[in-house]
């Protein structure tokens, strides 16, 4: 038996071996692994490892992260700085580049990640794609910028009616997004002057067809040039609408009626057709027939004259002459009454302050009226009958109405 047990000295030997065999086998898969990645780290896709691809995306979405933090601390710094000028241009230019400035991050990370990628060469898909996309920011930038400058230059606004103001900034927004296209077109080596020349033909095949498009186009141009209207006037078009002017657009003007029913209405027919502009009244008329009965006197219609206009004349609210025309008179004999013709100018445009102005004014020529010892007239019709009579008498009775004579019973009773 004691020859057959192993010494324990041999056992650990044979235990020490096996360990130092398992650490070598581990160490020799750890290094077949770190070459297997980097073999795989050092493949070449499209010119390019995939450790350079991963690291590019990396740097791109770090800058999709990070650009609304970073566009909001340069916004917030730019504010600062603007706050402590006293003009209001540049604060509306920094609003209105809060939105490209998002875009600078996005830009910076193409750069890297075209760098790593080894496409930053002057002619290459890289530097081709960050030129464009510096070149959108750009024209965002002044596309954005020239509504707040426009609104903002005193030259500018007083020169031009605020229609005229919006109609130019969006022509110049058109302007800078058709540039900035024409751009972006030529950093990629697309020509841009047979495009041009297409649609040149194109334009001429479409303004064919389109004569009534244009036609209101150069109407509206004239309605602002003329200055006919503009947004908030309360205007009449001859068999066209009446309502409040709400927006003046290339093609159509949209007037809102009384009951709030908007009508859009081509430029053309408000350029054609006689418009009647009511907000720039200097007054608002007063215009009435007044009757009073037939049996009032000389001396009453003399008095409900003088004092109407004593009431005109002196009351504020009214427009005196020589600047417009004022007058009570006996106009007329009408069918049921004598009749005035009232006719004043008030100082109010304003058509509830109107109103109230007539109101005032009828209670009292009511009270003028009453005080003169009459009243107002209305329809009527008076009868005139003779004083004598007629009597008609029914015709003599020539002879009695035959009586019906009961027949005897000529067997009596029973």
């Amino acid at each position: 038996m004691a020859g057959s047990e192993i010494p324990a000295s041999q056992g650990a030997k044979q235990l020490s071996a096996s360990s130092g065999t398992l650490i070598d086998t581990t160490i020799v898969q750890a290094n077949e692994f770190w070459v297997l990645v980097v073999e795989v780290w050092n493949t070449s896709f499209l010119g390019a490892s995939v450790g350079q691809g991963l690291l590019a995306m990396v740097a791109v979405i770090a800058a999709l992260f990070l650009r609304g933090i970073i566009s909001r601390g340069i916004v917030f710094a730019m504010r600062r700085l603007v706050r402590k000028t006293k003009t209001k241009i540049d604060d509306a230019i920094v609003e209105a580049l809060s939105g490209p400035f998002q875009l600078v991050p996005v830009i910076f990370g193409l750069f890297i990640a075209t760098t790593i990628l080894g496409l930053g060469g002057p002619e290459s898909v890289g530097s081709r794609l960050v030129q464009a996309m510096v070149a959108i920011t750009l024209f965002w930038a002044l596309h954005n910028a020239v509504t707040p400058v426009a609104r903002s230059l005193d030259f500018i606004t007083q020169a031009l009616t605020p229609v005229m103001v919006d109609w130019m900034t969006k022509a110049l927004q058109i302007l800078f997004i058709i540039v900035g296209a024409a751009a972006v077109l030529e950093i990629w080596s697309i020509p841009v002057g047979p495009i041009i020349a297409g649609l040149g033909l194109f334009g001429v095949a479409v303004g064919l067809g389109a004569q009534d498009l244009f036609k209101n186009l150069i109407a509206g141009v004239l309605i602002l040039t003329e200055r006919r209207f503009l947004p908030g006037d309360w205007v009449q078009v001859d068999g066209v609408v009446e309502g409040t002017v709400e927006k003046i657009n290339f093609r159509s003007t949209v007037v809102r009626r009384f009951d709030k029913g908007p009508v859009y209405v081509p430029n053309s027919k408000l350029s054609d057709n006689a418009v009647t502009n009511f907000s720039r009244m200097t007054h608002r008329r007063i215009s009435w027939a007044i009757g009073v009965e037939y049996k009032t006197s000389t001396e009453q219609l003399a008095y409900i004259r003088d004092k109407t206009l004593e009431y005109i004349l002196n009351h504020p609210e009214f427009a005196k002459p020589p600047e417009v025309t004022t007058f009570m008179r006996v106009d007329a004999f009408g069918p049921s009454s004598i009749d005035f013709k009232l006719y004043a100018f008030t100082l109010t445009t304003n058509w509830t302050e109107w109103l109230r102005i007539k109101e005032d004014l009828a209670f009292e020529l009511k009270r003028i009226v009453g005080d003169a010892g009459t009243s107002f007239a209305f329809p009527s019709q008076t009868i005139y009958v003779d004083d004598g009579s007629e009597v008609f008498l029914p015709p003599e009775q020539k002879s009695a109405p035959a009586q019906l004579q009961q027949p005897e019973n000529p067997g009596g009773a029973n």
